[in-house]
C-alpha cells in the first residue's frame, strides 16, 4: 500500500508526502516544520517513518523549512551540489546527500528517479518515486516539458503536476511585463493548457490519477484549472491539491487507486 499526500502546494509553499508501511520520503519542504508537522498530524501520518528529503531546486518555496525539519527527524536532505550552493545559507540543512541528474536513489523499497528539467533554478529536477511497480511523479515548476519529464510523466501512475497559470489571468493580470514573461517562458511555470497536452501526449492508460499542483494564487482558480482538464475526466481521476491546507490522502495498491 503506497500512501501519497500533498501537503502544502503553491507559491507559499510545497511538501509532498509519499510512505508505505514502513518507511516515506518528502519532496521539498517550502512550509515550516511546524506546518509539516502538523499537517501531517491532521492526516494521521506518522512523521518517524520519514527517511529522507529531496530537495527540487533552492527556491524558499521549496526550501525553507527543511534545516529544521530534517534537524528534528534526523534525516538526510537530497540535492544537488548546485542547489546546495545557490541555496539561502541559513536554511541549509547539515546532513545533506548529492545526488547528479538522472542518479537512481534506494531508500527503503522506494527507488528515487531523479532527472533534470527546465526552472529559472541552478539544477532544478523533479522525481519519480517507484515502488512495487507503482510510479508517483512529482513534477511542478517547469517552464517547458523537456524529454525527462515527458518519459517519466509516460512511466506514472499517479502525478503531482504543475498546472500553473491560467494564460488570459496572466496576460489580463496585475503582474509587472517583465514578471508575466518570466512566467510564461521556457524557464517558468507550466499553464493549465500547457500541462493538458502535456497529459494527452504522454500519460498514459495507467496513470489513474493527477493532482493538479503549484496552482498561482494571482493568475489561476481551482474551477478554472479544473475545467481546463474536463476533457481528460474520461481517462484520468483529477484532483485539486491546497495551498494552505494538506490534501487528502491517497492509497494505492497493485496499480489500483483505493480512496
Amino acid at each position: 500500500m503506497l500512501e501519497i499526500c500533498a501537503l502544502a502546494s503553491g507559491s507559499n509553499g510545497n511538501c509532498y508526502y509519499i510512505g508505505n508501511q514502513e518507511d516515506a520520503i518528502l519532496v521539498d519542504v517550502g512550509i515550516s516544520r511546524r506546518q509539516v508537522m502538523e499537517r501531517m498530524r491532521v492526516r494521521g501520518l506518522d512523521a518517524s517513518k520519514i527517511r529522507a528529503v529531496f530537495i527540487s531546486h533552492e527556491h524558499a518555496d521549496h526550501f525553507r523549512g527543511v534545516r529544521v525539519l530534517s534537524k528534528q527527524l534526523n534525516v538526510p536532505v537530497y540535492m544537488t551540489v548546485a542547489t546546495f550552493e545557490k541555496s539561502w545559507c541559513p536554511d541549509r540543512p547539515a546532513k545533506i546527500v548529492n545526488f547528479e541528474p538522472g542518479d537512481v536513489v534506494d531508500i527503503g523499497e522506494f527507488r528515487i528517479h531523479t532527472f533534470s528539467k527546465q526552472h529559472d533554478a541552478a539544477q532544478p529536477c523533479s522525481f519519480r518515486i517507484e515502488h512495487e511497480g507503482t510510479n508517483v511523479g512529482v513534477m511542478t515548476d517547469i517552464g517547458e516539458p523537456c524529454r525527462n519529464v515527458m518519459e517519466h510523466l509516460s512511466a506514472c501512475n499517479a502525478v503531482f503536476l504543475e498546472s500553473n497559470y491560467d494564460e488570459d489571468m496572466l496576460w489580463n493580470g496585475s503582474y509587472p511585463w517583465y514578471l508575466k514573461n518570466r512566467v510564461a517562458s521556457e524557464y517558468g511555470h507550466l499553464s493549465n493548457n500547457q500541462a493538458v497536452e502535456l497529459l494527452k501526449n504522454y500519460g498514459s492508460k495507467h496513470l489513474e490519477v493527477v493532482f493538479l499542483s503549484h496552482l498561482s494564487a494571482e493568475n489561476n482558480r481551482p474551477e478554472i484549472a479544473l475545467e481546463a482538464f474536463s476533457e481528460l475526466n474520461a481517462k484520468h481521476s483529477v484532483r485539486l491539491t491546497n495551498r494552505y491546507a494538506p490534501a487528502e490522502i491517497y492509497r494505492l495498491k497493485k496499480n489500483l487507486l483505493v480512496l
